[in-house]
């Protein structure tokens, strides 16, 4: 039996890739680009701030690091909400001793129950607030109808706005899952960025004929819970990858002739334990030593990129 002649036809198939999502091209092949002072290396900090619900529902899937055990799971939602009680004041002070600001995607929900505490965290030096969702067992799926996902989106950012007097422009979808409108409506709503995928070391606009929206790659290998939550790394590995992730990248960028640009995800719950924090502040010393490493807001970055890119190519 012959195939038709139609068989091997596809109408998105494209150089590069088959989808319209962004633009294909080549990290090496891209223009050049220089950060603040001369500095070769942007890095951000990502704290997220979380609120796992007791009577997790898992829809469409249990979360990870989310309740395990038989309601009501009391040892891991207390664990979790160590981190907004205690760990949180561990992190800040750590990051103030280093001088350096974070930026912290917080849980909308956690706004709503504790907005001294959201508040106390704006006030940091330098401090960027991103939506993080509503919780930890509120998920974006296919499921949901558009109207469904376009009122958490707005509902998360203006209580966010509400409580710390910022104007939010970024987003973390808890566990990262999205639908497959997810991005669509980040851009509808006016979000400048998302952090979800990781398919990059540097900013990159998705879906460019709609709108401002970029995608700010998180990095998942060297974030705090994938390593030692996940993969059950200890917390000294945890510090050597990431150390050498930013010494990798500060020599290829030196290499290349180009800035380049990376993410670092904490967790206060993790890191903002007494046995884990020096090893936070290791990182963050290794930061501070470093002369050619510029840390700032996620915002920031991508404000410095974006003034660089030609209309062609954001």
């Amino acid at each position: 039996m012959s195939l038709s002649d139609d068989y091997l036809e596809y109408p998105k198939r494209a150089y590069g890739h088959d989808h319209a999502w962004f633009k294909w091209d080549m990290l090496r092949q891209r223009a050049p680009v220089q950060w603040p002072q001369g500095k070769r290396l942007a890095v951000w900090i990502n704290v997220s701030l979380q609120h796992y619900p007791l009577d997790q529902q898992g829809v469409p899937f249990k979360v990870p690091n989310g309740m395990t055990m038989p309601y009501p799971d009391l040892r891991h939602y207390s664990l979790r909400d160590y981190g907004n009680r205690v760990g949180v004041f561990r992190v800040m002070a750590a990051l103030a001793q280093a001088k350096l600001p974070a930026t912290w995607a917080i849980n909308a929900e956690l706004a709503q129950i504790n907005p001294w505490l959201v508040k106390r965290v704006a006030q940091e030096a330098g401090a960027e607030v991103v939506a993080h969702g509503w919780n930890m067992d509120t998920l974006f799926h296919n499921g949901m109808t558009p109207e469904e996902e376009t009122q958490w989106l707005h509902r998360c950012r203006q209580l966010l706005s509400d409580v710390t007097g910022q104007s939010v422009t970024g987003w973390l979808s808890p566990a990262r899952q999205q639908s497959w409108r997810t991005l669509e409506l980040l851009a509808d709503a006016g979000f400048a960025y998302c952090m979800d995928w990781v398919n990059d070391d540097m900013p990159y606009a998705v879906l460019p004929d709609r709108g401002g929206l970029h995608m700010m790659p998180l990095n998942t290998e060297i974030e705090d819970q994938f390593l030692m939550s996940n993969n059950l790394h200890s917390e000294d590995s945890w510090v050597q990858q990431v150390t050498d992730a930013v010494d990798f990248m500060l020599d290829e960028a030196a290499h290349l002739g180009s800035g380049r640009m990376l993410g670092i995800s904490i967790h206060p719950w993790l890191v903002g334990q007494p046995h884990r924090v020096a090893c936070l502040e290791r990182v963050l010393a290794h930061l501070q030593a470093k002369p050619e490493v510029w840390v700032d807001t996620a915002q920031h970055i991508l404000g410095h990129w974006r003034e660089q890119q030609g209309p062609s190519r954001d």
